[in-house]
């Protein structure tokens, strides 16, 4: 349930009404914006009147929330969330570029790309430390040494950082080396770690599940909110279809239609969903055009070599071309 305060209400009042709901064993989550004054009630609210909440003189009115995402949900939080890493913002009209490679494989590696994105006007920096893969053969990422160079890239670049925790073991070590936490598509579902990213106060970046609706995907986002941690961005990468051309299929229509059920910010990572790298540019262009408030690119500049992901990343120069046509874009 939503409880929408008539404006100017005085503080002491709102209190009052608080307290009054709490008893009844409801948690309330207060949003006080420039147009709203909002109370949701979060818990078993089937047995509150809704008639009784707006006799107060201070309710506008008082909605029961359709959706089973409460926190996430548009209703609560009008306004969009805005998230903020140092200088950088996400969410509200602010874009961001989020770029690196896949997988870390050494320092020169890290730090030559780190160093391209930069001057080419990314303004958050990639890279995977623990890399889940298909293949228990496959490369599996550096672990902590990984987490080590990415902190040395920031500290070279003054870049904040972003890399996936995999598991319940690695999230710690991910919380404190990098400024914001990834959960991958195999892992939005993974409640577990869902709970405990929901108790860090790190950014959590959500990608979307292989083959997860919409409202899966908020109600994982709902997971980490419900422990506290109100800083949830979305990532769309594309969903599983019969299409086998491209990696994935993305999904833009999920950009729109999340924003008008939620309040988060939501990005769009155009290389895990297409899977070619010269499927990247047009992607990002339209990605931005619906509305994505920001994009996650894969970059190597020896993509040849690249021990994961290869074929779907960018060459420096290619990232550099692409940020000017974006900027022309009006980014």
């Amino acid at each position: 349930m939503v409880i929408v305060l008539k404006p100017k209400t005085q503080r002491e009042v709102i209190n009052s009404l608080i307290k009054t709901i709490e008893k009844k064993g409801i948690t309330v989550h207060e949003t006080i914006g420039e147009n709203y004054s909002i109370l949701g009630l979060v818990g078993d609210t089937s047995q509150l009147n809704q008639e009784q909440f707006e006799a107060h003189d201070c309710v506008e009115r008082a909605m029961r929330v359709q959706h089973p995402f409460k926190l996430a949900n548009k209703l609560f939080h009008p306004e969009d969330t805005i998230i903020q890493v140092d200088d950088v913002k996400i969410g509200g009209g602010n874009k961001a570029i989020i770029a690196g490679p896949c997988s870390i494989e050494s320092e020169e590696q890290l730090l030559t790309i780190a160093k391209a994105v930069k001057e080419s006007g990314a303004n958050i920096l990639r890279g995977g430390a623990y890399k889940p893969r298909s293949s228990p053969y496959s490369f599996q990422g550096l672990g902590e040494e990984g987490l080590k160079l990415l902190k040395k890239a920031k500290e070279l670049t003054g870049l904040p950082t972003i890399t996936e925790a995999i598991c319940l073991d690695t999230i710690e070590k991910v919380a404190e080396y990098a400024d914001f936490i990834q959960i991958g598509a195999r892992n939005m579902q993974n409640f577990a770690l869902l709970k405990k990213a929901g108790q860090y106060n790190k950014p959590v970046v959500l990608k979307r599940g292989l083959s997860a609706t919409m409202e899966e995907w908020l109600m994982s986002a709902e997971y980490i909110m419900a422990e506290g941690n109100h800083q949830v961005i979305l990532c769309e990468r594309g969903i599983r279809t019969f299409e086998t051309y491209t990696r994935n299929t993305l999904d833009l229509s999920a950009v729109p239609v999340v924003k008008e059920m939620s309040h988060l910010p939501v990005i769009v990572d155009p290389s895990h969903a297409a899977g070619k790298w010269s499927m990247v540019e047009p992607l990002s262009k339209a990605a931005i055009a619906v509305g994505a408030d920001g994009l996650m690119i894969e970059v190597h500049h020896e993509p040849e070599c690249a021990l994961s992901d290869g074929a779907q990343s960018l060459k420096p120069e290619k990232f550099n071309k692409l940020m000017k046509k974006l900027n022309a874009m009006a980014l």
